[in-house]
């Protein structure tokens, strides 16, 4: 695992002060839910109008690390309240971090919402949940989280995650792995561009998991662009052992380039780490969890990119898993 820093793009104190200040604003003006989809038109039109500086930060991902922390909001520790013991025990807590995190996605695309997890909400919080901790999902704790595409069963899925840190007491790290930082032979890249081996939804998703509409899509791995390779990998819900050898053993070197050049990266309360889905797999250590109110919390919001072309065109006659995803139509 690679030790180098993670791309820092640090927010001016006044767009941070500007970023609270609006958010507040909305949800004064609007007396409803920061999980409401109505809120979404307040603040796709404040969106339009925060300055530029706080929009040339907000640019796209653009190094081949494939992600960026942008630093400065403010969250107050004891303001914030207790970690929720797992996300449907969060209701509105941290409600002005929501609507925040919501102006920024909405800086960077459309943010998104799933049917089928946190009962559609457009920011989700990622905290530990009791009776979870082994599981592949943001719930989850003693199990390391394998390094994964978010939501990597669905075509629809995101083209950038943002994961917002609210408390990190014991410094958990993110680990995030580029695959235009790896080394793969060519044979190894042209047996993973084939799609060969289905994904299957996540644990989170158990609706998906029951869904019997179809038998289950083989995607490739890998996809080649104009500006180089992007892939699709979540490794728990890939059933490796139907694949041949050769296959197997492909897939296999390219978890292990992904592990050599994974960073670790520890958020801080205030940071905001962004994602390109199509370039980089994230996962977590393992941790121990408390349950007393001092876990770690994160807030995650999912954005797609109108008109981005990163994957493959038969990606559209793909099922989804009768999964649905609600698009927050910004502009």
């Amino acid at each position: 695992m690679t030790t180098g820093a993670a791309p820092v793009r640090q927010l001016d104190p006044a767009d941070a002060t500007e970023l609270r200040r609006t958010a507040e604003r909305i949800l004064g003006a609007t007396g409803t839910s920061a999980a409401s989809p109505q809120l979404l038109a307040h603040v796709a039109e404040s969106a339009a109008v925060l300055p530029g500086t706080l929009r040339h930060q907000l640019r796209p991902v653009d190094t081949d690390d494939g992600l960026f922390v942008l630093r400065g909001l403010h969250v107050d520790d004891t303001e914030l309240g207790p970690t929720p013991v797992g996300w449907a025990a969060a209701g509105d807590s941290g409600a002005v971090h929501d609507v925040v995190l919501l102006l920024l996605a909405t800086v960077m695309g459309n943010p998104i919402a799933w049917h089928g997890q946190q009962a559609g909400r457009f920011v989700h919080n990622i905290v530990p949940a009791p009776g979870h901790e082994t599981e592949q999902t943001g719930a989850g704790s003693t199990a390391l989280l394998s390094p994964h595409t978010e939501d990597a069963f669905h075509p629809g899925r995101a083209h950038l995650l943002m994961l917002s840190c609210m408390r990190n007491h014991d410094r958990i790290a993110t680990t995030a792995a580029g695959i235009r930082n790896v080394r793969l032979a060519e044979d190894d890249i042209a047996l993973l561009t084939r799609p060969l081996l289905p994904i299957l939804p996540d644990d989170a998703y158990a609706e998906a998991r029951n869904f019997d509409g179809g038998p289950p899509p083989p995607v490739p791995t890998l996809h080649r662009t104009d500006d180089g390779l992007t892939l699709r990998f979540d490794p728990a819900y890939t059933p490796l052992d139907d694949a041949p050898t050769g296959h197997r053993a492909a897939y296999g070197r390219l978890a292990d380039e992904l592990a050599r050049v994974s960073r670790a990266v520890c958020l801080a309360p205030g940071d905001v780490l962004v994602v390109d889905n199509d370039l980089v797999v994230h996962g977590r250590v393992p941790f121990q969890a408390r349950y007393d109110g001092t876990d770690r919390w994160l807030k995650r919001a999912s954005v797609r990119v109108p008109a981005r072309r990163t994957r493959p065109l038969a990606e559209a006659s793909e099922h989804g898993y009768g999964q649905a995803a609600v698009e927050a139509h910004t502009g």
